[in-house]
């Protein structure tokens, strides 16, 4: 290995090793205080996520590319709108697939729960701090580091170790399963496949957002969180193969299929950019 090679590889390791630790130290101590805060662990685990991810992007990205926004993927561009509003209905789309249809054949139904006494508020709070941990998962999974490494070991050699890590950041989630786990690295995938056909991270945090928007507004459990605000909830008739069991529909073939399927759609309606 040349001298040039081995600065080189010292520079990625460097970059990449500083994002990783103000990542997970933020992570820690924003987790601690959030929850100390709230007592909640949806917005524990959002939030945090948010702050760490921004925090770790921003040192980051002004230390090494002059704190400009496009080196973070989150430039503003003619396209950034519509790559946005294509995950976002894609990813609630997907979602509507994977619960409707089971309630389509009898597999599933409705039932009546106890419901949050402000509705459209819980709604609205609910949805800008999912937008929130769409946003912060992106940015922490799927930002600086993940893209520089895209431009120096490739594509297949990025995307596949960082779904691993995000399946594996979700097994502390309540009722955490083999499945569910399995369903969260293929997401991982496909979010990174998102990034790698636009360039950017506007569609990946809409088809995030969009899916995760949809679970809870139907009753289900999203990564073995249960948020019920709407008053309604999906009660399943089949079993946990099915169903996902209690860690929700991400843990369930339904969503095995539904993503893979999801990768034709974005192969489809994207044109693969330049990442390099």
């Amino acid at each position: 290995m040349t001298d040039a090679k081995k600065t080189d590889l010292l520079g990625l390791i460097l970059r990449v090793g500083l994002f990783v630790l103000i990542g997970w130290l933020s992570l820690l101590i924003f987790g601690v205080v959030l929850f100390w805060l709230t007592g909640s662990k949806v917005i524990t685990a959002t939030m945090a996520t948010f702050a760490a991810a921004s925090l770790a992007n921003a040192i980051t990205v002004r230390i090494y590319e002059r704190g400009q926004l496009s080196a973070l993927g989150l430039g503003s561009s003619h396209a950034s709108s519509r790559e946005f509003l294509l995950g976002l209905g894609s990813g609630a789309g997907a979602a509507c697939l994977v619960l409707l249809s089971p309630v389509v054949v009898g597999a599933a139904s409705f039932e009546k729960v106890p419901a949050s006494e402000h509705i459209w508020a819980s709604l609205a709070f609910l949805s800008l701090v999912l937008l929130f941990g769409a946003f912060g998962e992106e940015m922490l999974f799927h930002g600086y580091a993940f893209q520089l490494l895209i431009r120096r070991l490739g594509a297949f050699a990025t995307i596949l170790p960082a779904a691993i890590i995000f399946g594996l950041a979700h097994l502390g989630n309540d009722n955490s399963s083999l499945p569910g786990i399995g369903n969260t690295m293929l997401w991982g995938i496909l979010f990174g496949y998102a990034y790698l056909r636009t360039g950017a991270l506007w569609l990946p945090i809409g088809l995030h957002f969009g899916w995760n928007l949809v679970l809870p507004l139907f009753g289900a459990s999203l990564s073995g969180f249960t948020m019920g605000v709407t008053g309604y909830a999906l009660h399943w008739k089949a079993g946990d193969l099915w169903s996902g069991g209690a860690y929700g529909p991400e843990g369930s073939l339904l969503t095995t299929a539904t993503v893979v399927v999801l990768f034709f759609v974005l192969r489809r309606l994207t044109i693969e950019q330049d990442t390099n």
